[in-house]
């Protein structure tokens, strides 16, 4: 079964572009990454997908129920994390963690109890009084505690310190090696070649590209690097050009021979050609060049 299944799914806001004909697959148990540049339309997915804003067009299902019709059923079964959540002010941390819990009719005193001592979180503290980073720390918990068997994140890690970041992950690791799906939404690209299984790459409201990340590695990209070069070269078919300290690095994709022939008539000092590391690559689709 798809945990994540969304056909030709498109938001328009007026005029404005929200997302557009987005189809996308997450099998259940996968450990899933949604990446692409800041206002690509990942939010408006998420948030479509949960139902707190409506599509356009276009349908999608999680777990073989309909974002709309069973919307109350699907929710019960998410652990959802936004990129920016607001609380009570005045309430305690564990007064929050109470209150969501009775919301859901389950008891999750001893989730949340382990969950907050592996994230080093108070719970006697009130919300007003906690930094972003272990505010972030309390959407966490609310999305974990009642153990969900889909995660969906977007942006988690934003105000977490390196520490905090990695026992987030372990964390994920662990639920998601029990069977849970994760769907995580980021813009940081290292996290999601370190940690998923498979991503999707949108921009500017379209998925571009939906594989597994080691299949995306396989672009045939390559990265050019020239040194001693007194001016950035126009090259047909690069991407992600910069040049610094005359020294020129950019993404090809394209003939080899036609590289060769181009380079030729440059004027430089010396030159690499290697394949890119994964966040090179996931850069290439960033651009419009890329597509």
């Amino acid at each position: 079964m798809k945990a994540i299944q969304t056909i030709n799914l498109t938001k328009r806001y007026g005029k404005h572009r929200g997302i557009e004909n987005v189809n996308l697959a997450v099998d259940e148990g996968d450990f899933f990454g949604f990446i692409g540049p800041n206002g690509a339309g990942k939010s408006t997915t998420i948030r479509t997908l949960l139902g707190l804003i409506y599509p356009t067009s276009g349908t999608a299902e999680i777990f073989g129920k309909h974002i709309v019709d069973d919307k109350t059923e699907i929710l019960a079964q998410i652990g959802y994390l936004p990129s920016e959540a607001a609380y009570y002010g005045n309430m305690k941390v564990r007064d929050i963690l109470s209150f969501a819990a009775k919301t859901r009719r389950a008891d999750c005193k001893k989730e949340a109890a382990e969950l907050c001592e592996r994230l080093e979180l108070d719970t006697s503290r009130r919300i007003s009084e906690l930094s972003l980073g272990n505010r972030k720390k309390v959407g966490i918990v609310l999305a974990m505690q009642h153990r969900p068997k889909l995660y969906i994140l977007d942006e988690p890690t934003s105000g977490l310190d390196p520490l905090m970041q990695q026992e987030f992950y372990s964390l994920l690791r662990e639920r998601n090696e029990q069977g849970a799906t994760v769907f995580l939404s980021s813009h940081i690209l290292s996290e999601v070649t370190r940690y998923c299984e498979h991503a999707a790459v949108i921009r500017e409201g379209s998925l571009l590209v939906s594989d597994s990340v080691k299949k995306l590695a396989h672009t045939g990209v390559k990265q050019v690097s020239l040194q001693g070069i007194k001016a950035a070269p126009e090259i047909q078919n690069a991407a992600n050009m910069s040049f610094k300290n005359n020294c020129a690095k950019f993404l090809y994709k394209g003939d080899r021979v036609e590289l060769i022939r181009a380079l030729s008539k440059l004027t430089f000092e010396d030159v690499t050609i290697a394949d890119p590391d994964f966040e090179d690559i996931f850069l290439h689709y960033y651009t419009k060049e890329g597509k």
